[in-house]
């Protein structure tokens, strides 16, 4: 399961902007999905799915369906964690286990996906890939509670500590993966470059 916004000229990537205009940073952030798809659909590790939000019918997002042949849905839910919930709760009801990830980790690898689904293989009640920054970029679940998605801190840099104590309160038996990073700050960009697929980060 990706989880992504539209790529609409100033409601991605706003803390990007004025590093990158409104146009590059909706332009990276499409980048940034179709990397994340072209990963997850190489890895070979289950079905993909894209949900999307506000809804499915921003063109981008009927792009990335044909290309990649995957489904489309829509979120749902008020703020991130209601409509993580959602939608986990509603994969669990038809497989046993599920891996959840943002569209913008370019550290994400087939390995690490692959190591997700091999610890939910061996049981883990939950899986976890925290972020530099104080979040997460990739969830695995086995089981699905409410506690997991409300009173968080979204967007702070206390929401993997949070939802740690959210697991031990819980008592799950779960595995927390190497730590990543992603594209949210101006500072992030440079590290971008870096890689062979953004470098210089010339997106016309």
């Amino acid at each position: 399961m990706v989880f992504a916004k539209a790529p609409i000229p100033g409601a991605v990537k706003t803390r990007l902007i004025p590093s990158l205009s409104a146009q590059q940073a909706s332009r990276l952030h499409e980048r940034l999905i179709n990397r994340t798809l072209s990963l997850c659909c190489g890895t070979g590790v289950g079905p993909v799915e894209l949900w999307c939000a506000p809804d499915t019918s921003d063109a981008f997002f009927q792009q990335c369906a044909r290309a990649f042949d995957i489904a489309l849905h829509e979120q749902h839910g008020a703020d991130l964690g209601e409509r993580m919930y959602h939608a986990l709760s509603a994969r669990l009801a038809q497989y046993p286990h599920v891996v959840l990830v943002g569209s913008d980790c370019p550290s994400l690898t087939p390995d690490l996906l692959r190591e997700a689904f091999t610890a939910l293989d061996r049981g883990v009640d939950a899986v976890i890939a925290p972020a530099e920054d104080g979040g997460y970029v990739l969830l695995g679940l086995r089981r699905i509670h409410l506690d997991l998605f409300t009173g968080i801190p979204w967007g702070t840099d206390r929401v993997m500590a949070v939802t740690r104590r959210r697991l031990e309160q819980l008592n799950w038996q779960w595995q927390e993966l190497a730590r990543q990073w992603d594209v949210d700050r101006p500072e992030d960009l440079a590290r971008l470059a870096g890689l062979p697929e953004f470098a210089g980060l010339r997106m016309g």
